[in-house]
């Protein structure tokens, strides 16, 4: 058996240069996303050395998208999709018809025939589902008003581009410009019927099938007993889902993987569905992005530089700006419009789908291809630069405002910015799940001021429906901290089950009050010393607990028969 292949070879060289740049680019305070771009770059065909197998690496990619949009789907209820479709559904098609139009115009200025304009400008009216969802998951954002606008904007954006790719090819004459080539209406209606029937066909068996099948698969695994058989249905759900939605219907993976993770979200069984997916998940977005700086051609900045320039402007300026005018006429708040401008300040895998589609039909130049690879690369590099920036707007914008040296619209409250409690001397509880639920019970029977951190919206619903005060976030986040007023509490109780996730909060609780008495739980001794390490007063192993207990219920029952 050969010990090189260029699967391994992609995956290893992919992972530990995305590790390197990673680490490097977070240590200079910027996006790791810009390390796992410059990782591809470094082992894509246009640059010396190593050279990964480029296909390869696309299509474990696209394994990352189908992971990354079954997660989104997770914490994506239909009800929340239906909530956001009167500024998603205009307001995204009004953004493509912007951005496409522009397009077409820069396309005439290059002396592309009007076919090749409009299929170029449509590519760069298109935003990344990876970008997009990691950027809002990083910023806490997803479950936020703005952030299901965002999602649901992208999933009108992803509806109307499996139209195009439906459409395309039937209209390729017209739109190479070939003189015989025509398309009657008859035709045109027939393939517009047709995609339409299978999005709708895809959604009806989701609905149907899906929302029985799929709960009642996992239920059925789940009591098992095998985590492993659990992990595995998981990734088979999203994985054949996503493809049976592609094989059958014609829809994209993401779409198909995107509704089968909505339809789990009604399950009980949905957030575990989300962890046993969540570290493949990011194993495989890293590789998107390392598939998508290989295809990066650094000599586009010379050969075509002007272009480029164009390309970008549509990208970086005109798309946020007509998504931030679309919702602000909406009548949403300026925080939405700026979330939602920065989020569609970049183009990605549809794009790439969609020049690539393009070129092989005659439609689109080789250099239409190269400039939506290379806007695409920077304008994901430089999307994270977007949101600190509306940050930065959003803190200037209040400081002028409070000085009263002008009278400046407040930018509305950020969902980062939370509403800190009017407890003190309270107990602090990491995690309602089954040992911090227990926690919170006995101090409601017991009245002491206590409140709830949890990441999970779902359980954190279940919390506020049982009457207990629930901030949500990551409790080693700042805001978090600063929120649960930590500096004032008495003790946190730090009920996750990672013992190593839960040493970080642990290090940052005693930081904001090093007086506070901090007991955590553990799994394992290396889980023990790092929470002490971490400066937990008090850790309790749970398998440590359990044995004494039986100890103590069989050696004290020996000591009673005996004494009796």
């Amino acid at each position: 058996m050969p010990h090189h292949t260029p699967l391994i070879g992609t995956i290893v060289a992919g992972l530990v240069l995305a590790f390197l740049f990673g680490t490097a680019a977070n240590r200079l305070r910027i996006s790791p996303i810009v390390g796992y771009l410059l990782a591809g770059v470094l082992v894509g065909p246009y640059t010396p050395g190593y050279l990964a197998d480029q296909p390869i690496a696309s299509e474990l990619a696209e394994i990352g998208v189908i992971l990354l949009m079954f997660g989104v789907g997770l914490h994506f209820s239909l009800k929340d999709l239906l909530s956001v479709k009167a500024i998603a559904i205009p307001g995204a098609l009004a953004q493509m018809v912007v951005a496409t139009t522009l397009g077409m115009i820069l396309a005439k200025f290059l002396g592309w025939s009007w076919g090749a304009g409009f299929v170029f400008g449509l590519a760069l009216s298109v935003a990344s589902t990876v970008v997009l969802t990691r950027s809002l998951q990083e910023r806490r954002l997803l479950e936020t008003e703005r952030g299901r606008i965002a999602i649901g904007w992208l999933v009108v954006q992803d509806l109307t581009m499996v139209l195009a790719l439906v459409l395309i090819p039937a209209l390729a004459g017209v739109l190479s410009g070939a003189a015989n080539a025509a398309v009657s209406s008859t035709d045109l209606l027939q393939a517009i019927g047709v995609t339409f029937a299978k999005v709708l066909g895809f959604i009806a068996l989701m609905f149907v099938v899906g929302q029985r099948v799929i709960p009642e698969i996992l239920h059925y695994v789940v009591h098992t007993g095998s985590r492993e058989l659990f992990r595995l249905a998981v990734l088979a759900i999203a994985l054949g889902v996503a493809y049976g939605a592609a094989e059958l219907f014609g829809i994209s993976f993401a779409l198909g993987a995107f509704f089968a993770g909505m339809i789990l979200s009604e399950s009980t069984l949905s957030q575990r569905a989300a962890e046993e997916s969540l570290p493949l998940r990011d194993a495989f977005a890293v590789l998107f992005f390392v598939s998508v700086g290989m295809l990066f051609d650094p000599t586009i900045l010379l050969r075509s530089s002007l272009s480029l320039i164009g390309v970008l402007f549509i990208i970086l300026v005109f798309n946020p700006i007509a998504a931030y005018l679309i919702v602000r006429i909406f009548r949403h708040p300026m925080a939405t419009g700026l979330t939602i401008s920065a989020s569609l300040a970049q183009i990605g895998e549809f794009s790439f789908i969609l020049a690539g589609l393009g070129l092989s039909l005659k439609i689109l130049p080789q250099q239409g291809q190269d400039l939506i690879l290379a806007g695409a690369i920077i304008s994901i590099l430089v999307n994270p630069f977007y949101f600190s920036a509306i940050m930065h707007l959003k803190t200037r914008l209040k400081l002028i405002d409070s000085t009263g040296t002008r009278k400046t619209p407040v930018v509305e409250q950020e969902a980062e910015e939370l509403p800190v409690t009017s407890l003190s001397d309270h107990a602090v509880i990491v995690g309602f799940g089954r040992v911090g639920s227990i926690l919170s019970e006995r101090f409601r029977k017991e009245s002491r001021p206590h409140l709830v951190i949890e990441e999970r919206k779902q359980i954190a619903d279940l919390a506020r429906k049982q009457g207990v005060e629930v901030i949500s976030g990551n409790a080693a986040d700042p805001h978090v901290i600063k929120a649960a007023k930590l500096a004032a509490a008495r003790w946190l109780f730090i009920a996750i089950p990672d013992g190593f996730e839960a040493g970080q909060v642990a290090e940052q609780a005693s930081k904001a009050n090093p007086k506070l008495d901090i007991i955590a739980r553990a799994h394992s001794d290396d889980e023990f010393e790092h929470l002490q390490k971490h400066k937990a007063n008090f850790v309790i192993m749970g398998e440590r607990e359990i044995a004494l207990g039986m100890l103590e219920h069989a050696l004290g029952s020996t000591q009673t028969d005996g004494q009796s």
